[in-house]
């Protein structure tokens, strides 16, 4: 068995965004062994799935690799057209369930989710709206912050996707100035992915063709799986397969995924984004 290439005693992330339903079983099987079993990220974990205008979001603080929860969801094929996973290595909060990832919060009538990899140092940002941390996580405390963020700056009407891009990039600008933000942020149509330090991704689309795991000795043949019309896009920490191509996204990049298609991509770092962050704190 093949193991993946090791980063940093953090979290990982993963996240699907497609054009039709579609399940992470493969994926997930891969990235649930990084749970304790081929890496030490073994401090709980969690997955949410964006189903037909609802979210279903499931945690658990044991490791992934060892979790009958996690298998279930590896072997039970629930079909969102967004999908968002974390593995938990805990630096800031206990392991302890209400501390693992993904968050959850509702705004402009619709569920986001949110996952965190990294760590935010002297980070106390004064929460004065509704949205209030149920953990004691910096991750949590960032995605409440998001949010009152969002809340503040437009109001009751959810603003357009180039509007809201904007303020995320913004958003993530003065975050970075904390630590390291690699984040996953989805409404269940639009998912947004920060790359502070290292994010990938991959996009799966006909003609689909034999996929292999680098941390199982698994592969697939997507061809007889999914539908041809079906164009997806995977975002992992690390590449989860050996055999496709995964693309690098620069550290210091916010990016947008509608449909299984990047729609945005910008810069983070800071100094070099005009956009004030101003209405972001």
């Amino acid at each position: 068995m093949n193991s993946p290439q090791r980063i940093t005693a953090m979290c990982q992330l993963l996240g699907l965004n497609s054009n039709l339903p579609t399940d992470i079983c493969f994926s997930f099987t891969g990235f649930r062994a990084r749970g304790g079993e081929t890496d030490k990220h073994a401090d709980g974990w969690g997955i949410a799935f964006f189903e037909e205008g609802g979210v279903r979001v499931l945690h658990d603080p044991q490791p992934a690799c060892s979790s009958r929860l996690a298998a279930l969801v590896a072997d039970h094929p629930l079909h969102a057209t967004t999908i968002i996973a974390h593995i938990r290595k805990a630096t800031i909060g206990a392991i302890r369930l209400e501390n693992t990832h993904p968050f959850s919060r509702e705004l402009w009538g619709r569920q986001w989710v949110f996952a965190h990899n990294g760590t935010l140092l002297d980070f106390s940002p004064a929460l004065e709206g509704r949205f209030r941390p149920a953990g004691t996580t910096d991750s949590e405390l960032a995605f409440c912050w998001l949010m009152e963020g969002l809340l503040r700056r437009f109001g009751d009407t959810p603003p357009e996707r180039l509007a809201l891009f904007e303020w995320l990039q913004g958003a993530a600008v003065a975050l970075t100035r904390f630590g390291v933000i690699n984040f996953l942020l989805s409404d269940g149509d639009l998912l947004f992915a920060h790359s502070s330090t290292r994010l990938s991704h991959v996009t799966r689309q006909a003609p689909f063709g034999d996929v292999h795991l680098v941390d199982a000795d698994l592969g697939v043949d997507l061809g007889r799986s999914l539908d041809p019309a079906t164009r997806t896009v995977i975002v992992a920490t690390v590449p989860l397969t050996d055999n496709e191509n995964w693309v690098a996204m620069p550290a210091g990049s916010l990016w947008c995924f509608q449909a299984g298609e990047l729609v945005a991509m910008a810069p983070t770092r800071a100094g070099k984004v005009p956009l004030a962050t101003d209405d972001c704190v």
